[in-house]
């Protein structure tokens, strides 16, 4: 057997190469990137004349998928040899391997009224063997998508060893016009852009919405009142309600606890702004923070026993973390700059970041003790980022210099190499990624 173990850089610096001898194909998420995976994927065959358009379309979208995490590179289709014309025919894998092919992919589709059907099978070239069994998913028409999504994080997972993240959605603002007209209103999509759906309209500013853990509601700050108030909506029913406020005060950059009953968040008081947490079903709060200073930006842990934030009080915007019920914070970034908006990944290994330093802001990443810290992007303004449900992935906005500058969704590997805009029909800025999809 060939040696085809590829190493990804995903905590390091460095290009290191490793080799396996008499294992599966697979790509190891440690090191630096040697080479993209040579993957062919034949439009899905068929079965019925009412499937004819379905196959194409369902191989371009989760082929796509698969290229853009930089792990994969997808062979031509006129580089082919062998045409798949029937699922249950033998794979001629010489013909495969002639093309360089290392992974193969092959499927079939049946449409019947509003149903689609589609089975698969992922293979290993050089070895002439499949790679784990079969699988066949089911969904409507109108759900085509999401089998297509499906089907990408089947193949990445059994490649990578890794979950997958394509059958995901992610919340954000929406805007249009002008700077200083701009109007705003949160909106969710698929995680490559497509099914968009507007939950609000844009006659109030809305801010920094944030999925629950299960994806089925979002936490954004509205000024709909005149005066920033946290919200709470049903994503199903897109039905909202207002969480409990002090009088006088101001609250804002909320965030859901893993369980879902507790929220953190922002509360301004008078020259304060502390970090408080509220359980979403009795309104009941306590005071997690205070001091003198600002402290923003709650993220907690996954196992949602510590919140990372953002304080200046050492007399600069820097990361924090502390118990989640309050209590002493420890500091965990010294580099130069401004650091804010930190965000936990739900690995528990790392914690993603915007920094400013310089007259440049960037997306960055460190462990949880604040050692090895890494900038993966610089622009003019990069800021509010958000964790694939893998925690492989980041997704932020940029924005534009000038006047008729614009902010768009951009996505980076934890890398730093793959580098990619996310599609929006207009422009876009505090996403939230939320998980898998059930």
């Amino acid at each position: 057997m060939m040696c085809r173990v590829l190493l990804i850089e995903m905590l390091v610096f460095g290009v290191t190469a490793a080799t396996a001898q008499n294992g599966p194909l697979r790509i190891e998420i440690t090191e630096g990137v040697i080479e993209p995976l040579p993957v062919a994927i034949p439009d899905l065959v068929p079965e019925n004349a009412e499937a004819a358009a379905m196959g194409q379309q369902l191989s371009r979208v989760f082929a796509a998928e698969l290229a853009g995490t930089g792990l994969f590179r997808e062979i031509p289709a006129n580089a082919f040899i062998s045409q798949i014309t029937d699922f249950a025919a033998p794979v001629q894998y010489a013909d495969w391997k002639a093309i360089n092919a290392q992974a193969l992919v092959t499927g079939a589709v049946t449409v019947i009224g509003d149903q689609v059907t589609v089975k698969f099978r992922l293979h290993d070239v050089f070895s002439a063997t499949e790679l784990g069994e079969g699988l066949q998913f089911a969904g409507t028409t109108d759900g085509w998508r999401r089998i297509a999504h499906k089907v990408a994080d089947v193949v990445y997972s059994r490649i990578t060893g890794e979950t997958g993240y394509f059958d995901s959605r992610v919340v954000y603002v929406s805007e249009t016009g002008p700077k200083n007209e701009r109007r705003k209103r949160l909106a969710v999509m698929d995680y490559d852009g497509a099914n968009l759906q507007y939950l609000t309209g844009s006659e109030a500013i809305v801010l920094a919405p944030r999925f629950s853990a299960d994806g089925n509601r979002v936490l954004y700050t509205s000024y709909e009142t005149g005066f920033p108030r946290i919200y709470v909506l049903d994503v199903g029913s897109v039905q909202q309600r207002v969480l409990e406020s002090q009088q006088g005060t101001m609250s804002f950059a909320p965030r859901f606890a893993p369980d879902g009953q507790t929220v953190v968040y922002s509360l301004s008081q008078g020259a304060n702004t502390d970090i408080w947490a509220m359980n979403i079903n009795s309104g009941q709060s306590q005071r997690l923070t205070s001091t003198p200073a600002i402290a923003t930006a709650p993220s907690f842990s996954p196992d949602g026993s510590q919140i990372v934030f953002e304080s200046d009080r050492s007399g600069s915007p820097q990361l924090y973390i502390m118990p989640a019920g309050g209590g002493e914070a420890k500091r965990i970034s010294f580099g130069e700059g401004r650091y804010g908006t930190p965000v936990w990944s739900p690995r528990g290994d790392l914690i993603a970041f915007t920094k400013q330093t310089q007259g440049r802001f960037h997306i960055g990443v460190m462990r949880i003790d604040g050692s090895e810290e890494r900038l993966l992007t610089a622009s003019f303004l990069d800021e509010g980022p958000t964790w694939s449900p893998n925690g492989r992935v980041i997704m932020f906005a940029r924005e534009t210099q000038g006047a008729a500058g614009r902010s768009t969704l951009y996505s980076v590997d934890i890398t730093g190499r793959n580098l990619r805009p996310v599609r929006t029909p207009e422009g876009g800025s505090d996403p939230s990624w939320g998980p898998l999809q059930r």
